[in-house]
């Protein structure tokens, strides 16, 4: 569970569930990113295992057949049985292709663009870019290289391409895509949400070493991304520009909206490699808590509490779903949360601070800082609604 992301609370959990059904009368369970430590006693025995995960990857699939697994296991089964169904689950390929994932991609950035008002070429513009940045990410994934320099290499690509098919674009006479919010959403599907939000919830269960490394891994992902941006900033000599209103009557704006949230959450869902039933759910809860947000925002909401509320929707539609229907809640929040990350502010904080025009940048900084905070409350003010976690 923990090397497909899971968070390390919900791990715990179905850890104790699965010893309770072999027999054992206590255990101890401590957990980080890269490792499992736990101490078992039956009947005055105990013994002390411990076991090293791996690099940490996503598999919502594989999440919930475990979870699956931990639920129905009947009391008394032997050890053998389950090792046999671990293994199957272990082995299992995963559901879709790269070049179906990488498809998906271009769709989640081409939708993020639009979303953030980018017209129709910086849309294609971030659909190629971050097609061919996440066809890279998976080749180099699969040949199991640094994950830093998987992320930071793959933001090189992504952003560079996105401006060189901006620049094919405009010379052709397509029009002028060379927007800095299209540069951004070309490197959306870099951000480490699954990490991120799984370190939220663990601090919220006082996992705390599990929390900190994860929260220290996503900060590491997220700087070797920029690190990446930033060299195709420095080198294109970039500047921050805000983009004017597409101009569409407000109807057909909302209606378009929806359908670009609807699909960007569904393609970063197919990333995780969940079941086409959460993709669906993933996607429609998004459509409807990131029109939530938008529309907000349009009324005059501050972006930080319209953030704030649209989180809480998915968190409070993410203990429902995983309650009654068995989709595990890591699945459906990541997918929503991941495509309201604030780009503009972002892509500001990144061109200022390399420029050296500190107040700028931390303007920016504080702006990017509101609105991420306000994801991760509205998150966990949905986790206090919640029921004491149990099998």
């Amino acid at each position: 569970m923990l090397r497909a992301g899971n968070s390390a609370s919900r791990t715990r959990t179905w850890i104790e569930v699965l010893a309770r059904k072999l027999g054992f009368d206590a255990l101890s369970v401590s957990l980080s990113l890269d490792a499992v430590t736990t101490r078992l006693h039956r009947q005055g025995a105990s013994i002390t295992v411990m076991r090293e995960i791996g690099p940490p990857g996503i598999n919502a699939a594989r999440i919930a057949a475990l979870e699956q697994l931990a639920r129905t296991v009947e009391p008394g089964l032997a050890p053998g049985d389950i090792a046999v169904k671990l293994a199957h689950i272990e082995s299992a390929t995963v559901l879709y292709s790269p070049m179906l994932t990488t498809a998906a991609i271009g769709v989640a950035s081409g939708a993020f663009a639009f979303l953030n008002g980018v017209a129709a070429p910086g849309m294609i513009a971030a659909a190629i870019g971050g097609a061919i940045g996440q066809y890279l990410r998976s080749w180099l994934s699969r040949r199991h290289f640094n994950h830093y320099g998987v992320a930071a290499s793959s933001a090189l690509v992504a952003s560079a391409a996105y401006l060189l098919a901006a620049t094919l674009m405009a010379r052709a006479g397509l029009g002028s895509a060379r927007q800095s919010v299209g540069l951004i959403a070309s490197v959306l599907f870099l951000v480490p949400g699954f990490p991120l939000i799984a370190g939220l919830f663990d601090l919220l269960q006082y996992q705390t070493v599990a929390a900190v490394s994860r929260l220290a891994y996503g900060v590491m992902m997220l700087l070797a991304v920029a690190l990446g941006l930033s060299i195709v900033i420095a080198i294109a000599g970039l500047n921050v520009s805000h983009e004017p209103p597409l101009g569409l009557a407000y109807p057909l704006e909302l209606l378009l909206r929806a359908a670009a949230s609807f699909l960007a959450a569904a393609a970063f869902a197919m990333l995780f490699n969940s079941s086409p039933r959460t993709i669906l759910a993933a996607g429609l809860l998004a459509l409807l808590a990131n029109d939530l947000r938008l529309g907000l925002v349009d009324l005059g909401m501050m972006r930080a509490p319209a953030a704030f509320l649209a989180a809480l929707t998915i968190g409070l539609a993410a203990l429902l779903a995983g309650e009654r229907v068995g989709i595990p809640r890591m699945a459906l929040t990541v997918a929503p949360i991941v495509i309201m990350v604030p780009g503009i502010a972002a892509f500001e904080m990144i061109v200022l601070f390399n420029r050296g025009q500190m107040l700028d940048a931390l303007q920016a900084t504080a702006t990017f800082g509101f609105v991420i905070g306000a994801l991760a409350l509205g998150l966990a003010t949905a986790l206090l609604f919640g029921p004491r976690q149990r099998a």
